[in-house]
């Protein structure tokens, strides 16, 4: 009695069978798009640091270079806004006694960074002179960019998939078919490469020659993961 009432509710509901379909037959492709590039943006850290005895004593130094460091870069073209302060900090700076075996207090420093923004490259050399001349202990690695990134990078993404539409025509065809639709299509995160210089003044002479900064060119490139759907000679 079981089971003529199980054939008739799969007879009377073919729908809940199970439908069972061939994997479908598609090319996969990897491509990337590169886009040269000159960097027009420069960015470096100028680090403003003093010791003292005495806390206040050390922020008020580091404070009164500061000031020069900012009023220096007003010279060199680099407006309020691109000279902002990175980090600030104050802390004891212990040593070593050997006589009595214990860490001693030598004083404190005062910590003052400044991220400095130049947007004109035939400026940068001025700048990095500028915060040398005020008396900053580091000018940190230059970092370049762009203004345009983000239209490279768009313009990168489009050169790729046009890459790996044709690649996937050229496979196609090879294997006896064409190209169908696509499919899947994905892209990596790219970053803008930053080329860089390193950097490192603690104090510049005052008949030095102007410090010359000229980044090499570079490219901007990003990779996309495709899928097509492949077209044999059947059609199907």
């Amino acid at each position: 009695m079981k089971k003529t009432v199980v054939i008739a509710l799969m007879l009377c509901f073919p729908a809940f069978l199970p439908v069972l379909h061939a994997e479908e037959q598609g090319i996969s492709v990897t491509a990337s798009g590169a886009v040269s590039v000159r960097p027009d943006i420069a960015v470096f850290r100028a680090v403003v640091q003093s010791s003292d005895k005495d806390a206040r004593k050390a922020a008020a130094k580091t404070s009164e270079t500061w000031n020069a460091l900012q009023k220096a870069l007003r010279s060199a073209g680099v407006s309020v806004d691109d000279s902002p302060s990175a980090g600030y900090t104050v802390y004891p700076e212990w040593v070593w006694d050997k006589s009595s075996g214990k860490n001693v207090l030598k004083g404190y420093v005062a910590r003052h960074v400044v991220r400095v923004t130049v947007r004109d490259l035939r400026l940068t050399g001025a700048a990095v002179d500028a915060a040398v001349q005020a008396g900053v202990g580091n000018v940190e690695e230059i970092q370049f960019s762009s203004s345009r990134q983000e239209a490279l990078r768009r313009e990168a993404l489009d050169l790729a998939v046009r890459k790996a539409r044709m690649d996937g025509e050229v496979m196609a065809n090879a294997a006896g078919g064409k190209l169908g639709a696509l499919m899947d299509l994905t892209a990596d995160q790219q970053s803008f490469p930053r080329p860089s210089q390193d950097l490192m003044m603690l104090k510049a002479a005052p008949m030095a020659p102007a410090t010359e900064i000229a980044p090499a060119e570079e490219e901007v490139t990003v990779t996309v993961h495709s899928r097509w759907r492949f077209i044999g000679s059947t059609g199907k």
